[in-house]
């Protein structure tokens, strides 16, 4: 939407990339850190916090502009506030402030008891977890991801290529050709 409003486009594959890693990065961090390693009192802890993400955002954008990609860091942090917004809006809808203590990790207190492995917390899904409000909003953003033409999929695959022909020393001609 970020994108339609300020240029009147759909999103390019690379911001509909850097959205979607914005959007799980928070997970992506602090659940290994506090489920597997131990490192974090939470798995909403160090990267679910709104300190972090602009330290994050900030060094990404310094970083972006010698590269004039600062629209990827603009679709990242959107990515990651979104997710920020998610995980906060069951607790302020239900006066839980207490439980927003995430937000303002380290200065506030995330333990929320015992956390558990990753392969402990998939198996109690329920079908039921996925009927909320979060699913209008996930069906949503396929919607209109699919009108904006589902771009991702191609950047991510050049990508993909790139990085494997980078890692392996091959041009993309040699691989595709058999030399």
């Amino acid at each position: 939407m970020w994108s339609r409003a300020t240029t009147r486009r759909p999103p390019t594959g690379l911001s509909t990339l850097a959205v979607a890693l914005g959007t799980q990065f928070p997970d992506l961090v602090d659940k290994p850190l506090a489920w597997t390693f131990g490192l974090l009192p939470s798995g909403r802890s160090l990267a679910h916090s709104i300190l972090t993400m602009a330290l994050v955002v900030a060094v990404l954008y310094v970083i972006a502009r010698k590269y004039r990609r600062t629209d990827l860091v603009t679709a990242f942090g959107i990515g990651y506030a979104s997710h920020l917004v998610g995980d906060s809006l069951s607790a302020f809808l239900e006066g839980e402030y207490g439980e927003l203590a995430f937000l303002l990790y380290p200065l506030m207190y995330t333990d929320y008891g015992v956390e558990y492995g990753f392969l402990y917390r998939v198996a109690q899904l329920d079908v039921g977890d996925f009927l909320g409000p979060q699913f209008l909003v996930i069906l949503a953003v396929v919607v209109l991801w699919i009108l904006d033409g589902t771009p991702g999929p191609g950047a991510l695959k050049s990508l993909l290529k790139h990085a494997y022909y980078r890692l392996t020393g091959t041009r993309a001609s040699e691989s595709e050709h058999g030399s």
